[in-house]
């Protein structure tokens, strides 16, 4: 029986998770959830999983959810329930499904807390890979990547030397608008952007896949993840979403990783490492996809993408940089302030603005944070 606690339970990962969960009662014991705001959702899990310990964003939620909840769980908020969630159980896997910078503290925090770490949260790696990848280290803590692309580089690589990696290559579907040219792009409206032809996911993620963001953050999380340098990370648009990324070696075979696009694929396999497990997603039947295609990166097309690699190539506080004003961009977008094509803006004149400190701590990241969220939310 394997304890785990996920940080966004009643996110699209966090709920996926406890789908997957669902399938293997017997293998399976959910010791925390933290759950955001979601409160009528939050109390079906709490019904079902039966937590020892759940948290919420505020003290509002909390009350609310003690009165209505027919459990004896421990219900905290805010920061500290969070982190409560993340360090203060018997876990042994904390799977991180919060969306943007807000996991950081908490994922550091249960790495601190010698837990392994089911890593859906690329904002952590992005904002402070050296920090989240020296801790884990030296914890003896495993950082399993939940990500599809991740975790199909994850696999490739099981039982190969690092030093006879070539490259690695992340597939991107493209997002809403890949058959888009930019200056269709104008005037597309949200509900344009939210419109993922393959995958199911969250607001953010759905904006990020559409500027490419999104493949830009994992590109860097890529690096943590596999110590390997951007030169040796490339990615192409493979609209078909069937594979999810490969390894080329340096006698130039390559090793892909297959499946329908269902994210409890590499949910499962995270949750299970090294072991592997019946699922209950959809097989693979390639005669019936008759065809996979694949594009050669545009970085003019996507200049958010070709900015990732710019900050990750800087290094120190430059993608923390990147990531905040991208968070407060696509969040402006959402809420119609800003056009689409905006978005890229934001970040570019943020990341103009910032001198970039080598090697920052907590502290330094943080501040670092709030000012390039500042910034993005100051931009006209």
């Amino acid at each position: 029986m394997k304890k785990v606690s996920i940080l966004g339970s009643t996110g699209s990962i966090g709920t996926q998770t406890l789908d997957v969960i669902s399938h293997y009662p017997e293998r399976f014991e959910v010791e925390g959830l933290a759950g955001g705001y979601n409160i009528p959702l939050l109390l079906e899990q709490i019904e079902r999983f039966r937590p020892r310990k759940v948290a919420v964003a505020t003290k509002e939620a909390a009350e609310q959810l003690r009165a209505a909840a027919k459990s004896d769980a421990q219900v905290l908020y805010g920061e500290e329930g969070l982190h409560e969630i993340a360090a203060g159980t018997d876990a042994e896997l904390v799977v991180t499904a919060i969306v943007g910078s807000q996991g950081l503290k908490p994922t550091l925090a249960a790495i601190d807390a010698g837990k392994h770490i089911g890593l859906a949260n690329k904002e952590t790696l992005v904002s402070a890979g050296h920090l989240v990848t020296e801790l884990a280290q030296r914890r003896g803590v495993a950082l399993l990547p939940v990500d599809s692309e991740h975790s199909a580089i994850f696999q490739c690589l099981n039982g190969e030397s690092r030093d006879r990696v070539h490259k690695i290559t992340l597939t991107a579907s493209g997002g809403s608008f890949r058959d888009r040219t930019r200056e269709e792009l104008t005037h597309v409206t949200v509900e344009d952007a939210l419109k993922h032809p393959n995958w199911s996911m969250g607001a953010k993620v759905t904006i990020d896949s559409a500027t490419m963001a999104n493949k830009g953050l994992e590109v860097i999380e890529a690096h943590w993840l596999f110590g390997l340098p951007y030169d040796q990370i490339e990615v192409l648009i493979h609209p078909e979403s069937i594979i999810h990324s490969f390894v080329e070696f340096v006698d130039y075979s390559i090793i892909a990783q297959l499946g329908m696009p269902d994210m409890r694929v590499p949910i499962q396999y995270a949750l299970t490492y090294p072991d592997r497990m019946a699922t209950p997603s959809e097989r693979l039947r390639l005669s019936d996809v008759g065809k996979l295609q694949f594009r050669e990166m545009d970085f003019d097309r996507y200049p958010c993408l070709r900015m990732a690699y710019e900050s990750g190539r800087t290094g120190g506080s430059m993608p923390t940089v990147y990531n905040a004003a991208n968070e407060v961009a696509v969040e402006r977008f959402l809420k119609r302030e800003i056009s689409f094509l905006a978005i890229e803006e934001v970040i570019a004149r943020v990341m103009d603005k910032h001198s970039p400190i080598p090697g920052p701590d907590l502290s330094a990241i943080l501040e670092i944070d709030r000012w390039a969220r500042e910034e993005a939310r100051s931009l006209g």
